[in-house]
């Protein structure tokens, strides 16, 4: 029989009898950043395009019942949406690559130029976090020995060298999930008959929006409830309104 006290079969070690236990739920593994900078784009681009996607198609169903207008409109919208996101993406994550970039430089110079001053700092970083100057001055030189650069710019900057964003994968994730957040309204209004194709598409446009305001409150570890009412409330408000559009354009145009 296993004792209390004794790893039983695939638990981790605590080392040094600290009480630091297995803690397979919180993600430490290098590549994270990237992982979680995907996840998001890829919340965010699937919402987009059920929004934006949703309220073209409804718009459009409000002035004219035509299947191949409303097909039309909803290709050229998800086309032009899913290739925006995309692009947006790898601008705003390039922008925040070139800045880890310029200053993991710059904290490599000074590590080159002025290392005890630099030794000094993360050590004074420590004292900070509760330790004591000796423990601290310790604890960052032996960083330093290890990783000069990662430990620093970890401390320092929030950055980790090994896992600095891909632009790549935030645009590619994103306009994926454009598309198939888009595909849903489309085949909605086009396959349900018309007398009731604007409230089926309203109605599962609210059940998706439901489900990536709680994927969105879940990477951002906020309240559900709230994420899925605001995401909800809001996606229902732009139909509203370009229905109201695409009505009252219809009547005028027709």
């Amino acid at each position: 029989m296993t004792s209390e006290l004794t790893p039983g079969p695939g638990a981790h070690p605590d080392p040094g009898g600290m009480g630091v236990g297995p803690h397979d739920d919180e993600p430490h593994e290098s590549g994270l950043n990237n992982r979680l900078n995907s996840l998001r784009a890829a919340v965010l681009g699937a919402n987009d395009g059920i929004v934006s996607t949703a309220s073209i198609v409804v718009g459009v169903a409000g002035a004219t019942a035509d299947r191949a207008s409303i097909l039309i409109a909803g290709v050229a919208g998800l086309a032009a949406g899913s290739l925006s996101m995309g692009a947006g993406e790898y601008v705003s994550v390039s922008t925040q690559r070139d800045s880890e970039l310029a200053l993991l430089e710059t904290e490599r110079r000074e590590l080159a130029e002025d290392p005890e001053d630099e030794l000094a700092e993360l050590a004074g970083i420590y004292r900070d976090k509760g330790l004591d100057a000796t423990l601290a001055l310790e604890v960052a030189r032996q960083l330093t020995e290890h990783d000069a650069l990662g430990a620093h710019a970890e401390a320092e900057l929030g950055i980790d060298p090994d896992d600095i964003t891909s632009p790549w994968n935030a645009a590619l994730a994103s306009m994926l999930s454009f598309t198939l957040g888009a595909v849903l309204p489309l085949l909605t209004i086009l396959l349900v008959v018309d007398s009731a194709r604007v409230w089926v598409t309203v109605g599962a446009v609210a059940i998706a929006l439901a489900l990536t305001g709680w994927a969105s409150a879940a990477l951002g570890y906020g309240a559900p409830r709230r994420a899925i009412l605001r995401n909800v409330l809001g996606g229902l408000f732009a139909m509203l309104i370009t229905y109201g559009i695409g009505s009252v354009l219809g009547t005028h145009v027709g």
